[in-house]
């Protein structure tokens, strides 16, 4: 039987969660914050999910002021259900006027027999900061992957930021595993920072390494898309470009 959940995290100036609300499979936490002032959640995963014909869907905001950070304890591990459906899992998310929102929630494996389409929405006020981190490895230890579909759309003061799709595995258009797309790589991942401080300085396009590389977005903002051989290998490589393009969002 598929699970049809949404768990609700709203902060507020000061570090205030006035809405934390946990539901099916997603269950948020209060954590421990680094910076007084501030409010860190983390998904811990209550159950195995998602499988075949679960619709999952986690809405986060950072109200006008507010500083949240939501993280994961664990990967996410989609898994094949007994009907062979498509499992759907929303993630929206917005940041109000001078607010801070750091999305770095854990892998999404792709496990062999699955199919996932993940759709991810970004709202920000003009004067809003967002990090956010994705992280796709496709299929766990020697095995083939499952079907993903990843989208993440991103607009800023009412105009649109980013807007790209990934597919991959059985079923994805033909050359997703090609030269052009991953070229053999099993784990794949993308950086977003958004500041106004890149207005006044905007990066500088370059190649971080042999299968990453950081683009300057108008907007203001800096993308990082990186591919890895392994899930170990990718995180190294967004770290390392976290560490170049924040002072301290964690």
């Amino acid at each position: 039987m598929s699970v049809r959940a949404t768990a609700r995290i709203v902060a507020r100036a000061g570090g205030a969660l006035p809405v934390l609300e946990s539901d099916g499979p997603l269950a948020v936490r209060r954590t421990r914050a680094r910076e007084p002032g501030t409010a860190r959640v983390t998904v811990v995963g209550a159950m195995s999910a998602p499988l075949g014909g679960d619709r999952l869907a986690l809405e986060a905001r950072a109200g006008d002021g507010a500083h949240l950070t939501v993280d994961a304890a664990a990967a996410t591990v989609s898994l094949p259900g007994p009907t062979g459906a498509t499992a759907h899992y929303d993630v929206r998310l917005a940041a109000g006027e001078r607010a801070r929102l750091v999305w770095l929630p854990e892998q999404l494996i792709a496990a062999n027999g699955s199919s996932l389409r993940m759709r991810t929405t970004v709202e920000l006020a003009a004067t809003a900061r967002l990090v956010l981190r994705e992280e796709q490895v496709l299929g766990r230890t020697d095995e083939e992957p499952g079907t993903l579909l990843t989208r993440l759309t991103v607009r800023r003061a009412g105009r649109p930021l980013l807007d790209q799709e990934l597919a991959c595995g059985p079923g994805a258009p033909g050359g997703w595993d090609g030269p052009a797309v991953l070229a053999g790589h099993r784990a794949v991942g993308q950086l977003l920072v958004v500041d106004g401080a890149f207005e006044a300085e905007p990066v500088v396009p370059r190649q971080l390494g042999a299968t990453a590389v950081l683009t300057p977005l108008a907007g203001p903002a800096a993308l990082v898309t990186a591919l890895a051989a392994d899930a170990r290998a990718l995180r190294r490589i967004l770290d390392g470009a976290l560490a170049g393009l924040t002072r301290d969002d964690g």
